[in-house]
């Protein structure tokens, strides 16, 4: 299914309880976008987890679901609450308690791209940021909603894989403190958005395929994790953000000559992780 918000991609039979999605690899960017935009094609794609749609396209292959945003994220972000509106770019917000992400032009409608470059020159009507809202954030949610809702009734559970891709830099902090780079950072907003037993298989999951991981730093998880995230109720949510240095040219922005190899890597650890969402994975109930 595939319409200009998202395109969700189901399996020939789902088996597993587990969501894949991608809500930053949006690449659709309208010459009218472009053109309201201050920055060339190259810097407005800088925010993009760009190719990672790509990379987790054989997901239904292990009966699994995945859903990946049309939208740039420069456009509007779909890892925001749709409340997150900046009052520095739309006219007509008012200024609410201090929101961190968007005092920082991360808002649902973004005011700048990555290393803080503006996207406009100028402010946007609250009504062209309601449109962006209704058009792809409202969808999108309503679709990766549905999914999981799914995945529940038929599996008593549901697991959320929320996919991105971090710049390679992102980590600097944690190498200058001796510590080997991690590669992998998963995020459960430390706890409160999966099990942590479910959190050890897909870390585990990575860490046999030779990857050093990290848990929620410096990434713990955002308005997703966040929202879809309620152990409690069986519904976990895990963000995974993998340097994008495993597989492209972030200068570029394009796939590099390991591209192929990783994706074959990675491809293994999709199965694993399907595998945790299987009835057959599930640790039996105490007698």
């Amino acid at each position: 299914m595939t319409n200009a918000a998202y395109t969700l991609t189901r399996p020939d039979r789902r088996t597993t309880s587990v969501v894949f999605a991608s809500p930053h690899s949006g690449r659709a960017y309208s010459a009218s976008f472009l053109r309201r935009s201050v920055l060339n094609e190259q810097a407005i794609r800088s925010s993009e987890d760009a190719y990672v749609d790509k990379l987790f396209d054989v997901a239904p292959q292990f009966g699994a679901s995945l859903i990946t945003a049309g939208a740039p994220r420069a456009y509007v972000d779909l890892n925001r609450s749709a409340e997150e509106l900046d009052p520095a770019l739309i006219e007509g917000v008012r200024k609410g308690g201090h929101n961190p992400r968007v005092s920082s032009g991360l808002g649902v409608v973004p005011r700048v791209v990555a290393n803080g470059q503006a996207i406009y020159r100028g402010k946007l009507t609250l009504a062209e940021a309601k449109q962006r809202l209704e058009r792809y954030w409202m969808p999108y949610h309503a679709a990766l909603k549905a999914e999981m809702a799914q995945a529940h009734e038929m599996f008593g559970e549901a697991i959320l894989i929320d996919c991105h891709s971090m710049p390679h830099e992102a980590m600097d902090s944690v190498v200058r403190t001796g510590l080997k780079r991690p590669q992998v950072v998963l995020g459960d907003r430390f706890g409160a958005a999966a099990s942590e037993r479910m959190v050890d298989q897909i870390e585990a999951a990575f860490v046999h395929a030779g990857f050093a991981v990290t848990r929620n730093t410096p990434f713990a998880g955002a308005f997703i994790t966040q929202h879809y995230g309620r152990p409690a109720e069986n519904m976990h949510a895990i963000q995974i953000e993998i340097d994008r240095a495993l597989y492209m040219d972030e200068k570029t922005i394009r796939p590099h000559a390991e591209f192929a190899t990783f994706k074959r890597r990675l491809q293994a650890i999709i199965a694993d992780i399907a595998r945790i969402g299987r009835p057959e994975a599930q640790p039996l109930a105490a007698e």
